[in-house]
Order: C-alpha cells, then structure tokens, then sequence
C-alpha cells in the first residue's frame, strides 16, 4: 500500500505531466499567429503573467527556500522556457503598442524578481521564513496567471463568441489547479493549495463560459475584432 508521501510523489509526478500540458496547450494559437503573422485579438495576458509565475515558483523550489521540492522546480523551469518562446513569438507579430507594453512587463517582472531574490536571501535565513515570504508571493502570482485569461471574459459575455478563449488553455488551467491542490492537500501547503484551489475554480469558470458560448460562436468572420476596432474609434 503507498503512504502519503509516495502518493504525494505520484500525484506530483501527474501534476507535471498535467502542467507540461497546460504549457503545451498555447500551441495552436501561436501556430495560428504564426500563420497569420498577426496576433488580431489574442492577448498577452496569460503570457506575461505566467512568466512571473514560474520563476517565482522556481525560485520557490530551491532547497535554501523550500526543501524537497524538485517536482516544483522541474516543471516550472520547463514552463518558464516555452512561455518565453511564446511571448517572443507573441512580441513579433504584435504592432508597436502591444510590443511597448510586452518590453514594459518583462522589464517589471525582471527588477521585481532580483528584488524578491535579494531581500529573501540576505534578510531570512531559515528555511521556514523563506518559504513563507515567497510562498505568499507565489499565492498572489499564481492567482494572477489562473485569472489572466478571464481578463477576456467580459468580452466573451458581450460577443456571445468564445473565438479568442482558446479551449485547451481553459482546460488545461482546470485540470492543473485540481492536481497540484490534491498534491497540496496530502502534505499540507497552503502555499500551494490556497492558488491552485483557486485556479480550479476559475478554469470551472472559463470551462462554463466556454460550454455557454460555444454554439453562439461564428469561427470563420471578422465580426469580434471589427466590434474591437469600431469601439477604439
């Protein structure tokens, strides 16, 4: 019979596959991109937010910070790799402003990082206090990379069109959030669970939206982004 910890590795194990999927579920969007040289209404959002998100949790995995936690570190460093390729790709078909405000995040993130580095290494020096500080700053990271893809929601619910919500990425996002809270869950991590209870919810929500809207959604015209456009104007 497996204990808890073996169970926790299992678990944890299936939560990298499962996440290494979420990493993977972009693709066919930035294969369309990529065909269309355009990004047209898709967002950075995600993108952005989930670059911080892996180097926080990373950073969060290191023994000096929170020991016997190589299954975090794996799966984030991975994640951290494709979602610059991403944002690179997202960088080059973007027009002028969208490229200013991708320049103008990574540049946060990256002073925000070594800031977080300095000050947990040089002003806490026990294990446990380090996994606090940066475990609460994961919490509010990873919240951020759940949430980023319901900043289209809003648009979604008004064009009755779930064309810029790709399907996998709400998935993957549900899927995800329920493994890691059950690896969580089976040697208490608030730090871990308190986020990734959190991101089952919102990939419930995108999965809802998504089931709601589907039927209503016109894949082959223009009408969403025109709706954008004239509404800029």
């Amino acid at each position: 019979m497996v204990d808890r910890e073996g169970a926790r590795t299992i678990v944890g194990i299936i939560g990298n596959v499962i996440s290494f999927g979420l990493f993977l579920s972009p693709i066919p969007t930035f294969i369309k991109i990529w065909k269309q040289k355009a990004v047209e209404e898709f967002k950075p959002d995600p993108y952005l937010a989930t670059v911080l998100n892996c180097m926080m949790w990373s950073f969060y995995g290191m023994p000096f910070v929170q020991p016997d936690s190589i299954l975090v570190i794996t799966i984030n460093g991975i994640g951290l790799a494709m979602e610059v390729v991403y944002v690179s790709i997202f960088f080059l078909y973007s027009p002028w402003q969208k490229r200013r405000k991708i320049m103008l995040v990574l540049m946060i993130e990256l002073i925000f990082m070594a800031i977080v580095v300095f000050i947990t290494i040089y002003f806490f020096h026990t294990t446990k206090n380090r996994a606090m500080i940066v475990g609460i700053l994961c919490i509010v990271f990873n919240v951020i990379m759940y949430t980023s893809p319901l900043t289209v929601a809003r648009r979604v619910i008004r064009t009755k069109s779930v064309k810029y919500m790709p399907f996998s990425l709400s998935l993957a996002n549900f899927c995800n959030g329920f493994c890691w809270a059950i690896y969580a869950l089976l040697k208490f991590d608030p730090y871990v669970l308190i986020p990734n209870g959190l991101g089952t919810l919102s990939g419930l929500a995108q999965l809802i939206l998504y089931a709601c809207y589907y039927k209503s959604t016109n894949w082959d015209d223009d009408d969403g982004r025109s709706e954008v456009q004239m509404s800029k104007a």
